[in-house]
């Protein structure tokens, strides 16, 4: 920025140097047109030709004129712009001086625990409008399954990945989003059963999902690569019998929120509309069930957020959260809440109560959406 000072300094030093000159020529064309004015008979062919040439030496002067205009501009706001930098880099100084390394660092965690605790002070949530998406990679098929572990700590961010939605047993893992999007893959799992459909989750560290052709929940250790859990849930719909509107074997989702695991899927006893479950995540027994009126196959996705499901009408655009059921309450409303299904075919959508995001697999495209949910703030007098 000095250099550049400096050069636009003697660049409008120079420039001065024309618009005195241009003055004295001015000076002397004020006096040419009084004599001019005075006697109009007198005027003589030379002294057109007089004027003339001057008038041709001033032209090139306004050019001149308006780049040092410009310059005296740029000087200022140069100027200006050091003032500003020099009362930052003062600032940054006085505050390294003042702290040394392990006193910031100090401040950092102090900072992070007390905005923990803020979070922590708010309640679960109702869900007031989704944004985005984010476009974090485009990967694989049209269906498929990615996702985070909730229950995972703030230094571990693996991503699984599990393309397609039949036919299929390899799980790949990536240690951190950014080598997911880049494809640095860090462990390929090789499930013992196929699955069915993309509404896996990964929960504490294992894997559930629903074995292929069955309404079988499986829940399968990263850490041992063994099984450790598998049960049928009684009288779900499987194999394309209750999908969700895009078909692909949807019939049983399984998804997790703050409250814990949960299976949503449809039976004939409740004819075809969605049943929710919770479920006890180490043995896969279902603790309780609801039954909703909402029709399974009407359904283009669903998620679970504090307990409430939320389902789209559909998965293709245009979509939107139409209808949602709270567990708390056993009851249900129909809500307007869009979204932008920027790539026109969902076959996958997640809430993770940790990253508080969707997750969504949207044709061949991983994104995330941001939610906004209408929080209470818990007092010391909340029991």
């Amino acid at each position: 920025m000095s250099q550049s000072i400096e050069v636009l300094n003697l660049r409008t030093q120079r420039d001065f140097q024309y618009v005195m000159k241009m003055e004295s020529q001015m000076k002397s064309l004020r006096t040419t047109f009084r004599q001019i004015e005075d006697d109009r008979k007198a005027i003589m062919a030379r002294n057109f030709k007089e004027l003339q040439d001057k008038m041709d030496e001033l032209q090139p002067l306004i050019p001149v004129l308006e780049q040092y205009k410009t310059d005296a501009k740029l000087i200022s706001q140069f100027k200006e712009e050091i003032r500003n930098l020099s009362a930052v880099l003062t600032s940054i100084q006085e505050e390294i001086g003042a702290y040394d390394y392990d006193e910031l660092y100090r401040r950092v965690v102090s900072l992070d625990s007390r905005l923990r605790n803020c979070m922590n002070k708010l309640t679960c949530g109702k869900l007031m409008k989704i944004t985005g998406p984010t476009t974090i990679k485009t990967s694989g098929t049209r269906f498929g399954a990615w996702m985070t572990d909730p229950l995972a700590s703030s230094k571990n961010n693996r991503v699984w990945y599990m393309d397609s939605y039949t036919n299929s047993k390899i799980v790949r893992e990536y240690k951190s989003m950014a080598d997911f999007v880049s494809g640095l893959e860090s462990r390929t799992y090789y499930l013992p059963y196929k699955w069915a459909g993309t509404n896996h989750v990964v929960y504490n560290g294992s894997l559930y999902y629903n074995k292929e052709q069955s309404n079988i929940i499986v829940k399968y250790s990263f850490e041992t690569g063994r099984v450790l859990a598998q049960r049928a849930l009684e009288h779900a719909g499987f194999h394309n019998v209750y999908p969700y509107t895009w078909g692909g074997s949807s019939d049983i989702d399984l998804m997790a929120d703050e409250l814990g695991m949960w299976a949503v899927y449809a039976t004939n006893q409740n004819a075809g509309n969605i049943v929710i479950a919770q479920l006890e995540p180490e043995t896969l027994e279902v603790l309780r069930t609801w039954n909703t009126e909402y029709s399974k196959r009407n359904a283009g996705e669903a998620f679970m957020i504090c307990g409430t499901l939320y389902i789209t009408n559909s998965h293709m655009t245009g979509a939107k959260v139409y209808y949602s059921y709270n567990t708390k309450t056993s009851t249900y409303e129909y809500t307007d809440i869009p979204f932008h299904n920027q790539y026109f075919h969902m076959s996958m959508l997640d809430y993770n109560p940790r990253d508080r995001a969707l997750y969504g697999w949207n044709n061949g495209h991983q994104v995330l959406f941001n939610v906004t949910l209408f929080h209470v703030i818990k007092t010391e007098d909340d029991s």
